[in-house]
């Protein structure tokens, strides 16, 4: 189970960090870092992360999507 500081991160937690990463809630958006924490979500079960990491595709150039799932990947690896 990957854990997040002492939290496991959950479905949940992945998502609400995409959704920090989109609404540029602790900065700047950055829609890399959402498209990668709502893949992570919507690995771990959660649709509505899939709808929104489909939503904000539309925004992103293919180059960025690629950078986004790359992350995804090396997170998992890691945790």
């Amino acid at each position: 189970m990957a854990i997040m500081g002492e939290t496991p991160a959950t479905a949940d937690i992945l998502f609400q960090m995409g959704l920090d990463s989109a609404s540029g809630r602790s900065g700047k958006a950055d829609l890399v870092a959402a498209h990668m924490w709502f893949n992570l979500a919507a690995m771990k079960g959660n649709a509505e992360a899939a709808r929104y990491r489909k939503e904000i595709s539309g925004e992103m150039s293919s180059a960025d999507i690629a950078e986004a799932q790359r992350s995804a990947r090396e997170w998992l690896k890691l945790h």
